[in-house]
């Protein structure tokens, strides 16, 4: 009678692992391109505007927020992009669920920071845009339009990001096994 190993092969199809790789690669460079982007955008976004006579200027630089913000996503950026050059040096010899767990614990690490940089930016994004009447604080996208559509549109592209990590998350997670 046959054993259940012998059932079962041990090794998934060449197929198989080329088509992970390929989605591995894949989303590696759209988490690039997206985090890229979203910190381009947030380094390069300021505005002044005149009100009642006195100018006043809206800059990242001025937030502890978008400097974690734009840190964050620099930081998966490069670290993205190390493991996307490690994916390849480690190609020929065939990544093994060794290999997979740690690009598990990479890709979650890199994760929970640009997760983290969303949620700050997306909380301070909220009161910029509707303020806060219990702490007195009034909304400043009013003023600052131009400023808080291209925040807008840099959370948007960091949350993309956010999500391409997470498949790349449940992908490396699955292959660890």
């Amino acid at each position: 009678m046959d054993s259940t190993e012998s059932k079962f092969p041990q090794n998934p199809p060449l197929k198989t692992q080329k088509i992970v790789l390929g989605a591995q690669i894949g989303l590696r460079i759209l988490v690039i391109a997206t985090a890229l982007a979203a910190t381009w955008v947030v380094l390069t976004n300021k505005q002044s505007t005149e009100i009642i006579g006195i100018t006043f200027n809206a800059r990242c630089s001025y937030s502890s927020t978008c400097k974690f913000f734009a840190f964050a996503n620099a930081v998966a950026c490069a670290f993205v992009l190390l493991s996307l050059i490690f994916i390849f040096f480690f190609r020929r010899q065939g990544l093994n669920p060794s290999n997979y767990y740690y690009l598990f614990l990479h890709d979650l690490f890199i994760m929970s920071l640009v997760l983290a940089g969303c949620a700050a930016t997306t909380a301070e994004g909220f009161i910029g845009r509707y303020g806060n009447s219990h702490a007195g604080w009034g909304p400043i996208c009013d003023h600052f339009g131009k400023f808080c559509n291209k925040m807008t549109t840099s959370v948007i592209l960091s949350y993309l990001s956010l999500s391409f990590l997470l498949m790349l998350t449940i992908t490396s997670a699955s292959k660890s096994r």
